[in-house]
């Protein structure tokens, strides 16, 4: 009995560490780009303002800058902020799980490492709606496959100029745009 309550115990010690040690892994997504960071930038701009599905620009942040402020150096990061109604409202209007709007709007950060190459950034939109029961889990599915449009590029095409001001927004591209911003 005491061998069966002892695996027992060391299953759900290991089942926990690996847990904790793969969390970060399976609740972000860390994708290479194949362009720099102002062209991965005005490329997920295009692609959110083309995907439909009620999804707006709403911002776009350097928060490199505060750093930069500060004395600090940073290489680039870039956030661009988008919001569909479609998808926040439901969550808005519930009183249960409208401390997600904490999550709103959906950020995409685009960075520059120290091997010189562009990553893309991204909360694992899926699996984190899962964690907060059936309705909030289906919202955040469609945000998943609508985040997957956001990262797809057509390199045979050329790129966009990077929005930076967000039309409507306030405060230098860094505000709500009155059609989408959540």
């Amino acid at each position: 009995m005491l061998k069966v309550i002892g695996g027992f115990v060391a299953g759900v010690v290991v089942v926990g560490v690996l847990a904790y040690s793969l969390m970060s892994s399976l609740m972000f997504r860390e994708v290479p780009s194949p362009f720099g960071v102002e062209e991965t930038v005005a490329r997920i701009q295009q692609n959110i303002q083309n995907v439909g599905n009620g999804w707006a620009l709403s911002g776009l942040r350097n928060p490199g800058k505060a750093v930069e402020a500060a004395g600090g150096n940073t290489l680039p990061v870039m956030m661009i902020e988008a919001c569909s109604t479609k998808y926040s409202a439901p969550i808005l209007q519930d009183d249960d799980v409208r401390f997600l709007s904490i999550l709103m709007p959906c950020k995409v950060s685009v960075y520059k490492k120290n091997d010189g190459k562009t990553y893309i950034g991204l909360m694992n939109a899926g699996l984190m709606g899962k964690m907060f029961g059936p309705k909030v889990g289906e919202i955040m599915g469609h945000v998943a496959e609508d985040q997957a449009k956001f990262i797809q590029f057509d390199a045979s095409k050329p790129a966009p100029e990077m929005i930076k001001g967000t039309p409507g927004a306030t405060g230098g591209g860094s505000g709500a745009s009155a059609a989408g911003g959540c």
